[in-house]
């Protein structure tokens, strides 16, 4: 049953799909989706997925029906059930272990494989959480063909949600990792720090793993301090947007600094600032080519920024 919410302003939100779980363990279903010639595939080739141009020359997710999907479903090639949309079944085919078959294959002639970040905000919103979907499963099968509990090979269960060990019988699932983003604010001021390995004049907030046992707000609250020595009182929700680098959640926050002079940890960043309103509207605004240079609208780090101008 898909779920009707407000709309999230992150690239990689806003999915389209059912994921329909009740339907991952029904073998007699699945069956009849994969051989359904409605039933569309998006084919991923070392975790990138295939793209087709449109009428007006634009890229597009590469959605293929079954007749071509069928030859690219070589023995132990993963083939991953994301979901339904309009009555049609959705899967991914991970054919990484083939040469790349746009080039001579099936989909030769019809499109290629790009990187999907470079390509997200071009194609369709709804089919870039998908493929969001698509990599972040394909990638963790990909790093998980072998049990964490006794060393032995690992097998796909559930339409792809679960990988099984026959030898000591533990069931492996995906896993998303949580991450705190957050931008402290003092009065008309947003603290932004930086990298030394970025571009000269980049800034973005700061972020960072929450651990266990540890709530949002204490992630929050220990990163400032850690990375920037930062106090603060209030921690207040913005959103979320998933992140398949392989696979974690950006929880976004504001945080109302209680402190403002500022100790970088070396380690983690090697310049943290305050800085107004006004100069982080001007960096908006050139979008890049000025001398404060901000994230761009694919990461959350910019819509935390751009709503915190917009809404003041």
């Amino acid at each position: 049953m898909s779920l009707v919410l407000p709309k999230n302003p992150n690239v990689f939100a806003n999915s389209p799909l059912d994921r329909a779980a009740h339907l991952r363990t029904n073998d007699e279903w699945l069956a009849a989706a994969l051989a359904d010639k409605k039933t569309l595939f998006i084919p991923v080739w070392k975790l990138m997925p295939f793209l087709i141009k449109n009428r007006d020359g634009r890229r597009e997710a590469g959605w293929i029906t079954t007749e071509l999907a069928l030859p690219l479903m070589r023995p132990g090639a993963t083939t991953i059930f994301l979901g339904v949309h309009r009555d049609m079944p959705h899967f991914a085919i991970d054919v990484s272990g083939s040469p790349d078959p746009s080039a001579d294959g099936a989909l030769a002639g019809l499109g290629s494989f790009a990187d999907l970040r470079t390509i997200a905000e071009e194609i369709d919103p709804g089919d870039a959480a998908i493929l969001a979907q698509a990599k972040s499963i394909i990638d963790w099968h990909q790093r998980h063909g072998f049990c964490a509990n006794c060393g032995g090979p690992t097998t796909q269960a559930d339409a792809g949600y679960k990988r099984f060990c026959e030898a000591c019988n533990t069931e492996h699932f995906p896993r998303t990792d949580p991450v705190v983003i957050m931008l402290a604010l003092q009065g008309d001021s947003c603290l932004l720090g930086r990298q030394a390995k970025w571009p000269n004049g980049f800034y973005s907030a700061l972020a960072g793993f929450v651990e266990p046992g540890e709530t949002i707000e204490e992630a929050v609250a220990r990163e400032l301090m850690e990375e920037a020595g930062i106090k603060i009182g209030d921690v207040l929700f913005h959103s979320t947007q998933p992140w398949p680098y392989p696979s974690s959640l950006m929880i976004g926050c504001y945080a109302r600094a209680t402190t403002t002079e500022i100790t970088v940890d070396q380690n983690e960043l090697s310049d943290a600032r305050w800085f107004t309103r006004a100069e982080v509207r001007e960096s908006l605004e050139k979008r890049g080519k000025g001398e404060l240079r901000m994230p761009p609208p694919l990461a959350i780090a910019h819509q935390l920024v751009k709503s915190w101008i917009e809404e003041g």
